[in-house]
């Protein structure tokens, strides 16, 4: 990710409650800590977040209830203020927007998908989805066919004059969804957008999420305290406690490489099958193997697809890069390790 560009760059990041919290950091060369943020009689909910977001990846940000992760969100768009940092996004700092430019910017480079969604109860599917263009002063004929076209994304063709009472909870989510596309925001902010809906149509909800992401390449912020729906869809996972970011990583490096404590207990009882791809349980390929491969596998597929077949096969399986190269086998053995718990040795 350090070769794409930044979509967006926080630094320094400080969101406390309470009065006179902006003196306190102003008066101090280094950052209060906890003890001293709490004997001040303050609420620190964001404590010194320092990261970047890059073009086309999903980041995801948790950590347990209270840890920070959806006021950090919202300091990203300025919906709620932060006491002190900087957020850089298309080339200026948010924090020095005025408010009419923050208006305009939301209006049109971002996309926001909250946990409950928000419909317009009085306004059928295609009136809540075409309602974001409807404030911009996008003509009519214009804002209906593009929220007919983002009602079809999300594969809601035929409901375009349902109300929300006559949907599931999961079709209200996807309404919400296709209102956030409709401006073609730059970046996309959800927050715990799955998180009210039974486990199936959650699980649904992601399978859609990702097909989605894979045709529109957005630059997503997703909030979420499950880390199973956390390796599922990111690309990136930023940790969360107390306020501050403890880690940042891949899945795999979260696993492999916890940071604390805190990080290996989020990760423990983690499934390292739904985790570990095949580039990270593959070895070398050795001179003598390329033309009896009979199998192949993408270097990022997760060691779940594939693990029944190597397991009950006495043939390795090659692993293809993007270009459909094989760069390395993987045997029995290896998926076994991972089965078990045992960290790959393999090529990551």
């Amino acid at each position: 990710m350090s070769k794409v560009k930044p979509a967006l760059q926080l630094r320094n990041i400080w969101k406390i409650f309470g009065d006179d919290a902006s003196h306190l950091l102003e008066k101090t060369s280094r950052s209060p800590s906890l003890t001293e943020l709490n004997d001040a009689g303050l609420i620190p909910a964001v404590r010194d977040v320092t990261l970047d977001i890059f073009n086309g990846e999903i980041f995801v940000i948790m950590g347990l209830s209270g840890s920070g992760k959806s006021t950090l969100v919202r300091c990203m768009s300025r919906l709620i203020e932060p006491t002190a940092g900087e957020i850089m996004f298309a080339g200026q700092n948010l924090l020095s927007a005025s408010e009419d430019e923050l208006i305009q910017i939301r209006r049109h480079k971002m996309g926001m998908v909250f946990q409950h969604f928000a419909l317009l109860p009085h306004m059928s599917v295609l009136g809540n989805v075409a309602f974001p263009l409807e404030i911009q002063g996008i003509d009519k004929k214009t804002r209906e066919q593009r929220a007919r076209e983002m009602i079809s994304l999300v594969g809601l063709s035929g409901r375009e004059d349902y109300y929300p009472r006559e949907l599931s909870g999961g079709q209200q989510q996807r309404v919400g969804i296709a209102r956030s596309l409709a401006v073609e925001p730059d970046i996309w902010f959800l927050d715990e957008p799955f998180s009210a809906l039974d486990p199936l149509i959650r699980r649904e909800m992601q399978d859609e999420f990702l097909k989605l992401q894979d045709i529109l390449k957005k630059t997503i912020v997703f909030i979420t305290h499950d880390f199973d729906e956390a390796i599922r869809l990111a690309d990136r996972i930023a940790i969360m406690k107390d306020g501050a970011v403890i880690q940042i990583g891949t899945p795999e490096d979260l696993i492999i490489n916890p940071a604390t404590e805190y990080v290996a207990e989020f990760t423990r009882d983690v499934s390292r099958a739904k985790v570990f791809s095949a580039r990270m349980v593959m070895r070398p390929l050795a001179s003598n193997e390329k033309d009896t491969l009979r199998e192949l596998q993408r270097h990022d597929a997760k060691v779940q697809e594939f693990a029944d077949q190597a397991v009950h096969s006495d043939d390795p399986i090659g692993v293809i890069d993007d270009t459909g190269s094989v760069i390395g086998v993987i045997d029995r053995q290896s998926v076994l390790n991972v089965l078990v718990g045992r960290e790959p040795a393999g090529s990551y």
